[in-house]
């Protein structure tokens, strides 16, 4: 463990994912919160929870004065998220910020030259490239194969705080940009090809978000290996929980699909701490015989390392930390972070206009 001082940071947001990152910090003694940063009384509420007497600020701009830091970690609405991190950046600060990067290509694009200009890290929150069923998975569809179909979803059926978390998400993004960027990542690691179009389709399905968005949309990916991705995600109480939670590969050699037999049953589309969940892995082999019968009895593979939700986030936060303490390269990073919001916008643009987008 290292003896340096440990790395004050400023905690920016103090909502679900806020919470999860500043426990990991409270907890980590490579890490000193200087302050936590909300606009309501939920920082105060997180004091409590942490057993904790961190210093409080409404304003962003007071704090990061006030407080110092060595690193900001940023969980706020994505259309903050700009301006928060070239403003950390800006008084040579190191970030976290939770997907997506930035609310606009240019915004993330700005981010990243400016990381580059000021030589600090920028971590982006792609908690799926943590957890080690996701790497299985994805270790597991390369075996099978090109070209690829992949076929992955996640509705929520949400009511009470989860249905305001997702309106207040809705006032700068829809539902298969914001979720779809980790589902996307995914699919362009499956493949490692590049993508060449997309197509989506949405639907507004409440008053309760503007005319100009939708709270249900499916993507549609070409690549050019011929591998094909579609990805969906219905925000809302009106959603189906019928098959709300599909992550399900497959090519010629045969399939790959996560199983989440707790996760993907009944009232746990909007528990966030289903969404990581998989449990196990069945891998079904393509292999038939003379009398096209299989050959090879399915195989399931089940998870001994299945980390919580808290847990995920502590290896996020360790990631960052190995990043700043032995000074690794992010420029694939942010470049795979900068694709799959690139790719997220096209397919908003699509449903947008009706029309296929070429990349």
């Amino acid at each position: 463990m290292s003896t340096s001082k440990p790395i004050k940071i400023l905690v920016v947001g103090c909502g679900n994912m806020g919470i999860a990152h500043a426990t990991a910090y409270h907890n980590f003694p490579e890490f000193e919160i200087c302050g936590l940063v909300s606009r309501g009384d939920s920082n105060s509420k997180l004091n409590k929870q942490l057993n904790a007497e961190y210093p409080l600020f409404s304003d962003f701009d007071e704090a990061l004065a006030q407080s110092n830091p060595d690193a900001v970690s940023i969980s706020t609405y994505p259309d903050t998220h700009e301006e928060f991190a070239l403003k950390s950046l800006e008084a040579g600060c190191h970030i976290f910020i939770e997907k997506p990067l930035a609310d606009s290509i240019s915004g993330c694009e700005r981010i990243i030259a400016k990381a580059k200009e000021v030589d600090k890290k920028v971590v982006v929150g792609y908690i799926l490239r943590h957890h080690p069923s996701w790497i299985r998975f994805i270790a597991e569809a390369e075996k099978l194969g090109k070209p690829l179909v992949m076929r992955m979803n996640l509705n929520q059926q949400s009511q009470g705080f989860m249905w305001d978390v997702h309106r207040n998400l809705m006032k700068s993004l829809s539902p298969i940009v914001d979720c779809g960027v980790h589902y996307i990542d995914v699919m362009c690691q499956m493949t490692r090809s590049k993508p060449v179009s997309v197509s989506a389709i949405g639907a507004r399905l409440t008053e309760d978000i503007s005319i100009d968005n939708y709270n249900y949309g499916q993507l549609q990916i070409r690549f050019e290996d011929g591998s094909v991705g579609w990805y969906e995600a219905g925000w809302g109480p009106m959603v189906s929980e019928t098959a709300f939670f599909v992550k399900d590969v497959f090519g010629p050699k045969g399939s790959v699909s996560i199983t989440a037999k707790n996760a993907g049953v009944s009232g746990q589309s909007d528990n966030v701490d289903s969404h990581t969940k998989t449990e196990s892995i069945r891998v079904h082999h393509a292999d038939i015989d003379s009398q096209n019968k299989f050959t090879k009895p399915d195989n399931w593979i089940d998870l001994k390392d299945e980390p919580n939700h808290q847990e995920l986030c502590n290896r996020e936060q360790k990631y960052f930390l190995k990043a700043i303490q032995e000074n690794i390269d992010l420029d694939d990073h942010l470049e795979d972070a900068l694709n799959s919001l690139k790719i997220a916008f096209a397919c908003d643009e699509s449903v947008k206009t009706g029309e296929t987008v070429n990349l």
